[in-house]
């Protein structure tokens, strides 16, 4: 298993940011790789992912959801094996660091090979970086959902 840790700082109150990360449906919009993502029930995500031509689909349980702290969620079928996550900490006033734990089994050859030049981990900041601009640039939420998971 490979093991991911990243960050990124932006400028909107933890709710906001909180309030986006759990509108799973908009991350085609931020996050690179990912063609469409359908909630199909509060706790279980179906995933369409297409990286480098290679299209996989599988399904992810979020087993721990606390309100502006944390989200965490694992594979439970399909052609990916992950799990993760995103915790939300307060740094000022409309300022939240977004932390993402996330650990993944790379598939075949070319995976393995990428993940050893650091392909995946340069994705995942990348994805933060666009969420930020994401949340920074609507100035707030498109959505949320206020449910708690444990």
């Amino acid at each position: 298993m490979t093991q991911i840790e990243e960050s990124v700082e932006v400028q909107v109150p933890v709710r906001t940011a909180y309030n986006q990360w759990t509108q799973f449906e908009t991350f085609p919009e931020f996050m690179s790789g990912v063609e469409r993502i359908e909630q199909r029930s509060d706790t279980l995500t179906h995933w369409v992912t297409k990286v480098d031509g290679v299209q996989r689909e599988f399904d992810a349980e979020i087993t721990e959801q606390i309100p502006d702290e944390r989200v965490a969620w694992t594979t439970v079928s399909g052609e990916a094996r992950q799990s993760g996550v995103v915790t939300f900490h307060h740094l000022a006033e409309g300022r939240t660091k977004v932390m993402l734990q996330m650990e993944f089994q790379p598939e075949g050859p070319a995976e393995k090979v990428a993940d050893k030049l650091g392909v995946v981990k340069r994705q995942t900041k990348g994805d933060l970086t666009r969420f930020k601009k994401f949340i920074e640039e609507r100035g707030g939420e498109t959505g949320e959902w206020r449910g708690t998971v444990v």
